[in-house]
Parts: structure tokens; C-alpha cells; sequence
């Protein structure tokens, strides 16, 4: 009951907060809404005053407030402040675009997953897996990659110059194939990294081996290791789902599509209260139901294992990656930023608008002629160490709030269901607008998947057999966090915020390319794409230079994940001696070997 009446509070007050957007950012909402409206008339007193009559905020925004919230409890979201049509219906109509192209996109997630946990299932199956530990590289680029480039680029190869399939505007299902293949993709990639990272230790569990030895398919063995796994995911997939309704704004304004992402900003930039409210209401619900329904089917997945304290831990300590790709990857980056560095970012030359590659200029121009190189040269300091800044930030909030679920879950919940446009509208009504706002925008929301991974694989590591022995020893919940669930815990969550760093940059790419981020003349690397995408049919390169770098830093991130792991310990002579050969000591307790009864 508490947590419902929490979450309950932290709904209430998510919309409150949008309803006062228009006092928070200190504007008239009648200047407002008589612009969405008519652009041409002229805002006269008078026609000002008649518009604050028929919306009827004379009384202020408690007065608005109050009107809307009992009229939602008669089942009645009010007039829209621009169309004067009912808001339910067109909130619904809304719902259901985003939540068919939801449904399509999961379907493209959950099989680009599996596509890139294929090799590590079938090895493990087979007993071959060894040491493996990771997808490659590819997988990497591709969850790095940004859903309005994606959006972008299959709309303009696949839709426009190839002619496959439709391009703009939502009338049928062949509608929903460009855009869930643009937010399916670089979500499944993700999806699919979380899982492949989980893998082996389920394939190492000793049920796997005994199933092995009593010569069940690999086949069965690979379905039971994707059963012990999801479960630890499912509240991360519940995330996407509630992402790819509401936060879905940038592919939907690519595509012309009406969902309730595109619904939601626009009543946010036209102040058509409303509307924001009601499709704010919808998104908290949607999130409320999909987080419930994934904790649900997480407990049966697991089954009595959880409660009675009886599974094995997934994150054992194993041996690091190699060094020589992040190497590689690193000194790459490192070579395109010092060269670019050396030239001019703002040296202007029309007579080179839009160039191919060449050796005067290795990665193209842009359309005012300004050399590509210089330009991703000189924003990497402003996108990497941005985007460093706010992952660091988001992993140390993310782990501590994990780390109290009761408190946290709420909160991820609710922030969650807010797109990050809306949170960068409302950072800007608080804060004002500046070079902060898109950074405290990424950063409210980008906690949250890591503080729920947090939670998710804390719930599964205090059910382990070893934390039961060594509760029985008398080990205390500081001894326990410090030296058991935190060396366990901590490592994946690392590795999940390494594999987020190239998206916190597109993130904050997105609300450039949404007119949010940074601004001419920065050479922030989002803004680089929003400024050249329009000519991406044209110059291909003129995106692809940035672009190409980000997708390198995904590389370099996910592959220097790989080194970031719970090394084996060494025990000393004493107590390997009385542990005796074959067997393991656990916070002094003896273990014999996996798969040995």
C-alpha cells in the first residue's frame, strides 16, 4: 500500500507540474495559445483577456488545476486550448498509434537480441563456451546508434530513393516497418548486449552441467539459460516499452506519425494544457501497468528459487577481456580528434559547399563549406566529456538508488514515463534556458535504467545459495553489501552505463536535432547531425562523419567493458590448504565445484 500510495503522490505531482508549465516558464498562456492558433493577429489586450475567458485561467493555475483534475475524475480531460475538440478521444487515437508502433518495435527489439545472442547460445549449448564472455563490436555501433539518424536514413535509402516501402505519414501496417525498424534496432541492441553478458554465467550453473551429463538436447539447455536470465532483464524491457510509446517524439516527427510522443510536445510547445496533461496521465499509467506486468512475470520466470534463497549468482568472477581492441578503438578516436583540432572549425568557404572526402578535407564539408574534421575535432570535448560527466553522474545516482528499491521503483516509474523533450521543456521552465539545460534534461532520466538493473540484479544475488551460507556464518548486511552483493552487482551496471555512454550523447543529440540542444555555432556532435541531415540524400558524408565517430565510441565503450570485471581471487596458501584441492572457500565456508553432488 505505501508503495501504491508513493507512486500515486509522484503521479500527482508529475502532472500538476506539467499543468503550471506555462507560470513556470513566466509566460502568458494566452499569448501562447492565440499564436498556435492564428499566427497573424495581433495579441491585443483585449483579445488576450477574451482568450484567458474562454479557457477560463482568469482564476490562475490552481483555479485550472482543480477544473481539470474533477473533471478527470467524471471521466472528462476537457476541451484542447487550440482545436476545441474533446481531448480524450484524440489522446486515445494518440495512445493506440504508439502503442501499435510500440508492439511492431518490440518484435524488431526481440529479435535483433536474439540475433546477437545466437552465437554465445549455441556455443553454450555445445559446451564450447570457454572463456567468452561479450557480443562483438557490431553490436555495439548498432546500440549506439541514434533512432532519429536511423529514422533518417531509412527513410531517405529505403523509403525515398529505393521506393520499398512508405516514408511519411501512418495509414496501414506497411506503415510501421521504417519506424519500428528505427527504434527496434538500436533498443534490441541494447536488450541483446544485457543478455549476452548474462549467459555464461547461467551455461557455468550446475544445473546446466548436470543437464549435460544426462544428455538433454542443447537445445533445451540454451531455453532453461534464456529462462534463468530474462527475468533479471524483464524490468529493463519494461522501460522500452513505456520509451518506445512516449519517447519515440524525434521517429515520429521523421516519419509524420501521430503518437502520443509527437501528441505530448506539441501541447507542451503550444501550451494546450490539456492535451499535455492527459497524454502525461497516459504515459504514468502505461508505465505503472508495463513495470507491474514485468515484476509479475519475473517472479514466475524465477519461481520459488527467489523466495527461498536457492539460486546461483550470474556474475562470477572471471577474467577480464583483452586490451587490444579499446586499445585500437581509443588511439582511432584520439587520431580524428587531434586532427581535427589542428584546423578551423569556423573558417567559412561557399565555393566548398557539401565536398566529397578528399585530402584537403579527409571527411567532407558541410553546407556552408566549413571542414567536417575540424568540426568533430573541436566538439569532442564538448560531447565526450559531456557525455562522460552525466553517465558518471547517472551510474553513481543509479546504483545508490538500486540499491533501495522501495524508494527507487516509484521514481523510476514515474520519470520514466515523461519523453526527455518534456523533461528538457520543464528543466527550461525552471532552470531557463542555457548549455546546462539539455545536460540536466539527459541526466534526470538517465538514471533510471541503471538504478532498475540495480535493483533487478540485487533482488536476484541476495537469493543465491552463497549469501544464504554466508548469512548462516553470521555475516552481518554491511559484510554482505560490501563483499558480496556490491562485487557482484556493481560490474554489470558498470558495463550497462559504458554501453549507455554513446546514447547519453545522442540523447542529448536528439534535443538538438529537436531544436532543445546546443546552438549554432557549436560543434557539439548532435548538432553537427541536426545541421546536416537535411542534406544527408545530397552529401551522405556530411552525417556519416559524425555519426561514424559516435558509432566509435560506442565501439571503444562496450569493448573496454569487457575488461571491467570480478577478477578471481587468489586465495592465500593457508586457506587454499584447508579448502583442499577441487574446492573453493566462501566467505570461509568449503563449495565443492559446480556440477559436483
Amino acid at each position: 500500500m505505501a508503495g501504491a500510495g508513493w507512486r500515486t503522490l509522484l503521479a500527482v505531482g508529475l502532472v500538476c507540474g506539467v499543468g503550471l508549465l506555462p507560470w513556470l516558464t513566466r509566460t502568458d498562456p494566452a499569448y501562447t495559445v492565440l499564436k498556435a492558433r492564428s499566427a497573424e493577429r495581433e495579441p491585443t489586450p483585449e483579445v488576450l483577456a477574451d482568450i484567458r475567458r474562454q479557457l477560463g485561467i482568469d482564476g490562475g493555475p490552481l483555479h485550472v488545476l482543480s477544473g481539470w483534475l474533477g473533471g478527470m475524475v467524471r471521466g472528462d480531460a476537457g476541451q484542447s486550448w487550440i482545436s476545441g475538440g474533446d481531448v480524450l478521444p484524440d489522446v486515445l487515437r494518440s495512445l493506440g498509434a504508439s502503442l501499435l508502433l510500440m508492439a511492431v518495435a518490440l518484435l524488431v527489439a526481440v529479435l535483433t537480441a536474439g540475433l546477437i545472442c545466437a552465437r554465445t547460445l549455441r556455443l553454450g549449448a555445445r559446451r564450447r563456451l570457454g572463456g567468452r564472455r561479450g557480443g562483438g563490436s557490431a553490436s555495439a555501433v548498432l546500440a549506439s546508434l541514434p533512432e532519429f539518424l536511423v529514422a533518417s536514413v531509412l527513410a531517405t535509402v529505403v523509403g525515398v530513393q529505393l521506393g520499398w516501402l512508405p516514408a511519411l505519414g501512418w495509414y496501414g501496417p506497411q506503415w510501421t516497418v521504417l519506424p519500428a525498424l528505427a527504434l527496434g534496432l538500436p533498443a534490441g541492441a541494447v536488450l541483446g548486449r544485457l543478455l549476452d553478458d548474462l549467459l555464461p554465467g547461467a551455461f557455468g550453473e550446475p544445473w546446466a552441467l548436470a543437464a549435460a551429463a544426462r544428455g538433454l538436447t542443447g537445445r533445451s539447455i540454451a531455453r532453461q539459460a534464456l529462462r534463468r536470465c530474462v527475468p533479471a532483464l524483464l524490468p529493463n524491457l519494461g522501460l522500452f516499452v513505456v520509451g518506445l510509446t512516449g519517447g519515440a517524439v524525434a521517429v515520429e516527427q521523421v516519419f509524420d506519425i501521430p503518437g502520443l510522443g509527437r501528441t505530448t510536445l506539441q501541447a507542451a510547445l503550444a501550451q494546450d494544457l490539456p492535451v499535455l496533461q492527459a497524454g502525461t496521465l497516459a504515459l504514468v499509467l502505461l508505465a505503472a501497468l508495463a513495470t507491474g506486468a514485468t515484476r509479475v512475470a519475473a517472479r514466475l520466470l524465477t519461481g520459488p528459487a527467489l523466495r527461498d534463497g536457492a539460486l546461483s549468482s550470474l556474475h562470477r568472477p572471471a577474467p577480464p577481456a583483452g586490451r587490444l581492441l579499446p586499445l585500437l578503438y581509443g588511439l582511432v578516436l584520439l587520431a580524428v580528434v587531434g586532427l581535427g583540432l589542428a584546423r578551423d572549425p569556423l573558417a567559412l568557404d561557399t565555393g566548398q559547399r557539401l565536398r566529397a572526402p578528399s585530402l584537403d578535407h579527409p571527411f567532407g564539408t558541410d553546407a556552408l563549406g566549413r571542414d567536417l574534421l575540424a568540426r568533430v575535432g573541436h566538439g569532442a570535448l564538448d560531447t565526450l566529456l559531456l557525455a562522460a560527466a552525466i553517465s558518471a553522474a547517472a551510474l553513481l545516482a543509479g546504483v545508490l538508488l538500486g540499491l533501495v528499491p522501495r524508494i527507487s521503483a516509484p521514481l523510476v516509474d514515474t520519470v520514466n514515463a515523461v519523453p526527455p523533450v518534456l523533461v528538457a521543456l520543464l528543466v527550461t521552465a525552471v532552470a531557463g534556458s542555457g548549455a546546462a539545460t539539455p545536460a540536466l534534461a539527459v541526466g534526470a532520466v538517465a538514471w533510471a535504467p541503471l538504478a532498475e538493473h540495480t535493483s533487478s540484479l540485487l533482488r536476484q544475488e541476495r537469493a543465491t545459495l552463497h549469501i544464504t551460507a554466508t548469512k548462516g556464518l553470521g555475516a552481518g548486511r554491511v559484510h554482505l553489501l560490501r563483499y558480496e552483493l556490491l562485487p557482484a552487482v556493481v560490474p554489470p551496471v558498470l558495463r550497462h552505463a559504458l554501453l549507455r555512454l554513446p546514447g547519453v550523447a545522442f540523447a542529448l543529440a536528439s534535443l538538438g536535432f529537436l531544436g532543445l540542444g546546443a546552438q549554432p555555432p557549436s560543434t557539439e556532435w548532435g548538432l553537427l547531425l541536426a545541421e546536416n541531415q537535411p542534406y544527408a540524400e545530397r552529401a551522405p558524408w556530411a552525417v556519416l562523419a559524425p555519426a561514424s565517430v559516435l558509432a566509435l565510441l560506442g565501439a571503444l565503450a562496450v569493448s573496454a567493458a569487457g575488461g571491467l570485471r570480478r577478477r578471481p581471487a587468489k586465495p592465500s596458501p593457508g586457506k587454499a590448504e584447508a579448502a583442499g584441492p577441487g574446492r573453493r572457500s566462501v566467505a570461509g565456508t568449503e563449495q565443492e565445484p559446480a556440477g559436483v553432488r
